[in-house]
């Protein structure tokens, strides 16, 4: 990997030098989402990511603004969602398939090939007595393989675990801050704050009825929106489109419990 030069370096990236970054909303088509600036020009950047070598040029077209925080992780701001395809970077486009038209069916059957009520498997079988000893001997058949099935699950000592799941839709968008929130969950059991003297503002809404975590994002406290819930294992439940930069899911991934 090549060192950063210096003279190619213009001034709006030089708070990247040396620092991992992470873009917002990831680059399509590449799972690891960490990358170290290598160059920078006014066209064009080209990045390192830090866990594949990887190495591509983002035009400058695509990029938006730096976040000067630090933490949980650098972010570079990317005005439309793109994709690594390849071996270039381009914007991503949401294709939309067509179903096929459904194919002419085959000719409708010819009278008395179809089985009635009175025939089995094509056969004509004889009067109603025996039309009902075939149905007798069809569900002893369904009877025994059930039977065989919790028989053999018994012998193997499983066990069935029901998991209790969110059977709601929050409904919530990225415009919705704290009032919004509150007017249909009702105030929260606690409500706090990360790291107040960061340039981003994290702040948690607890409902442990409800097995919910509602999270909030700002440069300011005053002007903090939702982002998205974590579940009692704080795995992320719910996220947004936010801003018109993506997803939130893989912000809510990087962020640790506070």
């Amino acid at each position: 990997m090549s060192e950063v030069p210096g003279s190619h370096l213009i001034p709006e990236f030089e708070q990247l030098t040396g620092r991992p970054f992470s873009f917002y909303p990831p680059v399509l088509n590449i799972e690891h989402n960490e990358w170290k600036l290598l160059e920078a020009t006014w066209s064009e950047i080209l990045v390192h990511n830090t866990k594949t070598d990887l190495e591509i040029w983002v035009p400058r077209r695509f990029i938006g603004q730096v976040s000067q925080i630090e933490k949980p992780v650098m972010i570079v701001g990317l005005i439309k969602e793109i994709e690594y395809n390849a071996g270039i970077i381009r914007p991503h486009e949401k294709r939309v398939l067509s179903l096929p038209r459904a194919s002419s069916g085959p000719p409708p059957a010819a009278a008395g090939t179809i089985p009635t009520p009175a025939m089995i498997g094509g056969v004509r079988i004889g009067g109603g007595q025996d039309s009902k000893i075939a149905w007798l001997v069809g569900g002893v058949l369904v009877l025994g393989l059930l039977a065989a099935f919790v028989g053999v699950r018994l012998s193997r000592n499983d066990r069935f675990e029901y998991q209790a799941v969110m059977q709601e839709e929050l409904g919530f968008g990225a415009q919705d801050d704290y009032f919004a929130i509150v007017r249909k969950l009702g105030p929260p059991a606690t409500d706090r704050w990360k790291e107040p003297s960061a340039e981003m503002q994290y702040r948690a809404l607890s409902y442990p009825d409800r097995h919910l975590t509602v999270i909030f994002m700002g440069t300011e406290r005053k002007n903090a929106l939702y982002i998205g819930a974590f579940n009692d294992e704080w795995r992320p439940v719910h996220t947004v489109t936010h801003a018109g930069r993506g997803n939130t899911r893989s912000l809510l991934d990087r962020l640790k419990r506070f």
